[in-house]
């Protein structure tokens, strides 16, 4: 990987995916680019300068001769800020996506009692499991992987503005109605909040698996609306909340063999004695699909060793 010049011409810099490579090689016409996307991942704003003497079209000239990144093939580190199209001309705030820490479902990130350095924590077997269910110290921030219960994790979207009253409806052409989830296979997978798997749509090479999640048909309760009477950290009007869980994957739960490469051992928590747990930390990335905004939500798997 390498950066490209950019004060001069660039024609084209391009290459195919591992999975655009996979269907090129399976030469049974899979291989079809019917569409694509752009992004400014490299693009640093701040660098507009309007009171450049020069005049006007020195204005962006910083951000147009920014050196970009060269095209390479993996596609859970490029374009994480795609770019979008949206068709009115007066909108003055973007809505975003925030993690609900206040709500009563998914209440509060561990970070709130300084248990698992801001992340949610998926207890991973039966004995973890138990041991938390045990402790009254146990934090809120701390979701059963095998046990049955009621809390997921909540994203709320909309604006995060006091400019406009929280009680005024989000424009619906930037309402939220699918979602993509990606998280690492070999770690975890998809829950609804009442507990339902979900299969995924797409597995790439590097074990990434995203999950599609529409609101068309949703009878798992992915989907909430949002309205000024609902507890949000998001201060101007909200569009939907959406709830999720994650249940740790088989060989979390049976073996220590990714805690040891992947993870560390050895770790003390608050509150329950002498135990020690094995931790992995790791990424939910969370797109929506209307807006392209995206946001990375912690997790850490917790196994009692």
């Amino acid at each position: 990987m390498a950066f490209l010049d950019n004060s001069g011409d660039i024609i084209l810099d391009a290459v195919l995916t591992d999975a655009g490579r996979a269907r090129l090689a399976a030469g049974d016409g899979s291989f079809k680019i019917v569409k694509y996307a752009f992004a400014d991942d490299e693009i640093d704003y701040s660098k507009y300068d309007k009171n450049n003497l020069s005049g006007s079209a020195y204005y962006d000239l910083s951000i147009l001769t920014t050196p970009i990144l060269e095209a390479f093939t993996n596609n859970t580190s490029l374009m994480k800020s795609k770019l979008v199209s949206i068709p009115r001309t007066n909108l003055l705030y973007m809505p975003i996506l925030a993690i609900n820490e206040v709500a009563d479902i998914g209440a509060a990130l561990n970070a709130a009692s300084g248990q698992a350095s801001g992340s949610f924590a998926v207890s991973v077997d039966q004995t973890t499991d138990d041991t938390f269910a045990a402790n009254p110290d146990r934090s809120t921030g701390v979701f059963f992987g095998i046990k049955t219960e009621t809390k997921a994790i909540q994203i709320d979207q909309g604006l995060a503005t006091s400019a406009i009253s929280k009680d005024q409806e989000l424009d619906a052409s930037l309402v939220e109605t699918h979602f993509i989830v990606e998280m690492d296979n070999r770690l975890g997978t998809l829950q609804s909040p009442a507990g339902t798997s979900q299969g995924y749509s797409y597995l790439d090479d590097d074990n990434i698996a995203a999950y599609n999640i529409s609101n068309t048909g949703d009878n798992q309760g992915f989907f909430s609306p949002l309205t000024g009477q609902n507890t949000s950290p998001l201060a101007g009007p909200r569009g939907v909340a959406f709830r999720f869980r994650v249940r740790p994957s088989l060989e979390l739960q049976t073996s220590n063999f990714l805690f040891t490469k992947l993870g560390t051992t050895g770790n003390s928590w608050t509150g329950i004695g002498s135990k020690t747990f094995s931790y992995i930390d790791t990424i939910v990335r969370l797109t929506g699909a209307t807006t392209g905004y995206k946001l990375s939500i912690p997790v850490r798997f917790v196994k009692q060793e």
